[in-house]
């Protein structure tokens, strides 16, 4: 079966066609692509991954035509991006 694998940077998106047997699982769609070789400094074990923007288990099945996607781990909170935001911003009256 024929599986999409997507990795979103920060600055443009990778997609992979991954052909797979039928059962596969989004493991073993991470293992055939062999994301170490092609991405040294992206740390797999790290990331969060799903499937159609809904996150899942890394044991989770997949189906033809899936797209699996890897999600990079945050840079920063962004809760606190926006709290730091707001107390550097003038205070405006109405």
């Amino acid at each position: 079966m024929k599986v999409l694998l997507a990795i979103a940077w920060a600055d443009h998106q990778d997609i992979h066609e991954l052909d797979l047997p039928e059962g596969a699982t989004v493991a073993d769609a991470l293992a055939a692509a062999h994301l170490e070789r092609r991405y040294p400094t992206l740390d797999v074990a790290a990331c969060r991954v799903g499937i159609w923007s809904r996150p899942c288990a890394a044991d989770a099945r997949l189906r033809e035509g899936d797209r699996v996607e890897l999600y990079r781990p945050l840079i920063a909170d962004p809760k606190q991006v926006r709290r730091a935001r707001a107390r550097e911003a003038p205070r405006r009256r109405r």
